[in-house]
């Protein structure tokens, strides 16, 4: 994630998500931006699909990290990545929407504690819980690693 400053508008933000490459793969879109918390939103479709039909913890572990690191952009600033992300896969998904949900719970100025939680959503709008972690996100100089 780069180039997202603190109070940085909703239209960055998805400017910075529609930057990644690899969500073009994906498919996710960021529905809220602000004041710590993010959430990114992703209709499942086969492509997300392992062998048993359940969405691949890759895509559930995915979303948590962009998440978590949208939330900590929005208090951090600018040329952050994500520096450890923790994950527990909870329930399967197979159908609806996934919604990952990340809330800043502690900030320093140049690292940021954030939580996160992905849940399937049902077309009847029930929600179950899939994953669970914590992660955390870092200002850095430069917005490559390598």
């Amino acid at each position: 994630m780069a180039d997202l400053a603190p109070a940085a508008s909703f239209e960055t933000a998805v400017a910075v998500l529609a930057a990644q490459p690899f969500n073009d793969v994906v498919g996710a879109e960021i529905t809220r931006f602000e004041n710590g918390e993010a959430i990114l939103e992703l209709p499942i479709a086969d492509r997300h699909r392992q062998q048993y039909g359940l969405v691949h913890g890759g895509v559930l572990a995915y979303l948590a990290d962009n998440a978590l690191t949208f939330a900590c952009g929005s208090t951090l600033g600018n040329r952050i990545i994500t520096t450890g992300l923790s994950i527990t896969y909870v329930a399967g998904a197979r159908d609806g929407v996934l919604r990952a949900t990340g809330q800043v719970v502690a900030s320093t100025g140049t690292i940021a504690v954030a939580t996160v939680t992905v849940e399937e959503i049902a077309a009847d709008g029930s929600t179950r819980t899939c994953a669970a972690g914590q992660g955390t996100a870092t200002v850095t100089e430069t917005s490559r690693r390598g």
